[in-house]
Parts: C-alpha cells; sequence; structure tokens
C-alpha cells in the first residue's frame, strides 16, 4: 500500500516505569524489546502481588500524576537511574535507597519498585460501566505479545496517526484529544490524511527509516485509561463513549470487535528512529 503524501514519523515517547507519564523523544533506539528503556519498570502492590497500573484508578486516583524520566540516556547494556516527579512536585530518584519507602507513602499502599515482571504478571482494570458490580474490576493478564518478564500490557510497541487523532476530534469536537491520552512509542504524521489509517496496516510490514522494520500485528483495544486526567487533560468519559466507540474492529487475538485506537507492534529489524523518518507501509 502507498499514501498520496508521505508519512514521517513525528515524535517518539517512551515511558520507564509503567502508567506513569514519560519522555517526548525526538529519537531512539528501537530493540526487539521495543523503545530502548520503554515500560523498563514497574511497581508491585506488596498485598496483591499485582503490576500497578492506572487502569485502576480507583486504587490507584492519582498514578497519571506521577513523572518518569531517565538521568541520563538508556545504553543497551546499563539503564541509568530514573528521575521520578511526585504530585507534590518532589523529586525521587530509582536508585535512593528510601525509593519504596517515600512510594509507598505517596500512594499510601506498601509498593516495591522492580525492573523484571513476576511470574505470570496481572494487573487490574476498572469498567467504568459496570461500576457497582461484582465484575467492575477485573484481572489482566501482561505481556502477551511481548517479551517474557515485561511490563507492557501486550505488544513491545504501539503505534498513533494524527490522522487517527483528528477523526477523533471531528467526531467528539468537545473532547481533548492529544496523543498523550493514548500513551503510543511512535506518533506517524499522515500528512493530512484522514480517518482511521493505521487499521488498514495490521497484517502488513512498515519501515521507518534505513533499518526498522516493524509487523503490525493487532489494532489497540481501549479501555478507561484515554478518558482520565493527565496534567491539564480533564478526565472526560465522552473520550471513550462519543469518539474511541467509533472504531469498533475486530482484534485478532481477542477474537472480538473492540473500540481500538493505535496499532500494536512486533520488532522484525531493530535500529534507530529519528523524528522526520518516513514511513512506509509494504504490500
Amino acid at each position: 500500500m502507498s499514501h498520496a503524501s508521505p508519512v514521517s514519523i513525528s515524535t517518539v515517547w517512551r515511558y520507564p516505569i509503567k502508567s506513569m507519564m514519560g519522555e517526548e523523544l525526538n529519537a531512539a533506539a528501537i530493540t526487539a524489546s521495543g523503545v530502548l528503556g520503554d515500560r523498563a519498570f514497574a511497581l508491585i502492590d506488596e498485598e496483591t502481588g499485582k503490576v500497578v497500573s492506572a487502569k485502576n484508578p480507583k486504587k490507584w486516583p492519582d498514578f497519571f500524576s506521577y513523572r518518569a524520566a531517565y538521568a541520563s540516556p538508556p545504553d543497551a547494556s546499563d539503564l541509568p537511574p530514573i528521575w521520578i516527579t511526585l504530585p507534590s512536585g518532589s523529586m525521587l530518584r530509582s536508585d535512593d535507597a528510601d525509593v519504596n519507602t517515600r512510594l509507598s507513602a505517596a500512594l499510601s499502599r506498601a509498593v516495591r519498585m522492580r525492573g523484571t515482571a513476576p511470574q505470570s504478571p496481572s494487573l487490574e482494570q476498572y469498567w467504568p460501566e459496570h461500576e457497582g458490580q461484582e465484575n467492575e474490576v477485573s484481572q489482566e493478564g501482561v505481556a502477551g505479545d511481548a517479551p517474557t518478564g515485561s511490563f507492557f500490557d501486550y505488544a513491545a510497541l504501539h503505534l498513533l496517526t494524527t490522522g487517527t487523532i483528528d477523526q477523533l476530534r471531528a467526531l467528539y469536537p468537545q473532547g481533548r484529544f492529544e496523543v498523550r491520552r493514548f500513551r503510543p512509542n511512535i506518533v506517524i504524521d499522515t500528512n493530512g490524511e484522514e480517518g482511521f489509517v493505521e487499521n488498514e496496516w495490521v497484517g502488513k510490514t512498515v519501515r521507518i527509516g534505513a533499518t526498522v522494520r516493524l509487523q503490525i500485528t493487532d489494532p489497540c483495544p481501549r479501555c478507561v485509561m484515554p478518558t482520565l486526567a493527565q496534567g491539564d487533560l480533564p478526565k472526560d468519559l465522552g473520550i471513550l463513549h462519543k469518539g474511541i466507540i467509533h472504531n469498533k474492529v475486530h482484534v485478532p487475538f481477542a477474537g472480538k470487535a473492540l473500540p481500538s485506537i493505535g496499532v500494536y507492534a512486533r520488532v522484525l529489524s531493530p535500529g534507530v528512529i529519528r523524528r522526520g523518518d518516513l514511513l512506509e507501509v509494504e504490500s
């Protein structure tokens, strides 16, 4: 498939600690495990053993107010410490001796930071449409199509196009649709092409720059997370029910149609990608 106009990388995002706010990059190394340093760490709930996730805002109501950024650029052989900014504005580092104590105090629950996922990791996901029912919180597996021991919800890379963001804004003008609501790794500028562009890429291979090749595996199903407040973005359930719901597509790994935004990818050939690199969809 070819596009009438070139499409290119708009920006790259990395999230050093799962479910915390991350960092926007001009360039990044893409490895077999996705963006180097992405979701390399997570917090574990000491009581339940589950991965701490903003997908359960009833238990972790302000987790999107925490921000994580590496103290220096990551190296494939050794990840540097992470600066963590708390909602209060206080900062701590992942290599501080009391990091778990301070995070537990801030979250009012005992947590510990880990760099490797526990065996058969899972997290809790809240479903607002089932509030008050026994199944309002489900138990979800982690790293379904990602490397064992990682903290990805399903796959190591998530791509999103500007065409999709523009389409959502047209469907629900009252909503504030911004990239950060959807936590992608790679944002692709579709150069004015409208609609849910990346839906057509599922099952195909894309090439970025000189060396990186990705297999687009599945649409990315959506839950409550894009509706949550992030920084100056307000909580807005209409983001899901008046915007995302219009892109209900078949998700192969789920075996049914689900509201989806963006696509998951598997790395076929690693390399470095940069803002402005062209993306080509191979037939």
